[in-house]
């Protein structure tokens, strides 16, 4: 059984940090790609990050430069680091795993609030 656990989330004022995990079990971790997603209330899905087998990095425009998405294999974990917050980046964020050979695995989510 395929299982995707994120943990981290919270309530941080802007300007702050957070750091997201997202423990996979029941896959082939190292073949897939790994992203988060994330939606805000009345918002469609977004991608946030992704990193690839190979560890190819790809950023939404909006949180290039302060996201860092990263993956230990060992651990089978993907994490999101996630600096200089601002309000909105306020959504429930998605671990994704992705390999063209399989469906699409899906976390149940982290809540994020960046408010004062």
């Amino acid at each position: 059984q395929v299982q995707l656990v994120e943990s981290g989330g919270g309530l941080v004022q802007p300007g702050g940090s957070l750091s997201l995990s997202c423990a996979a079990s029941g896959i082939g971790f190292d073949i897939y790609t790994m992203g988060w997603y994330r939606q805000a209330p009345g918002k469609q899905r977004e991608l946030v990050a992704l990193i690839t087998s190979g560890e190819l990095t790809n950023y939404a425009s909006s949180v290039r430069g302060r996201f860092t998405i990263s993956r230990d294999n060992a651990k089978k974990t993907v994490y999101l680091q996630m600096n200089t917050l601002k309000p909105e980046d306020t959504a429930v964020y998605y671990c994704n795993a992705h390999w063209l050979g399989d469906m699409d695995y899906w976390g149940k989510g982290t809540r994020v609030t960046v408010s004062s």
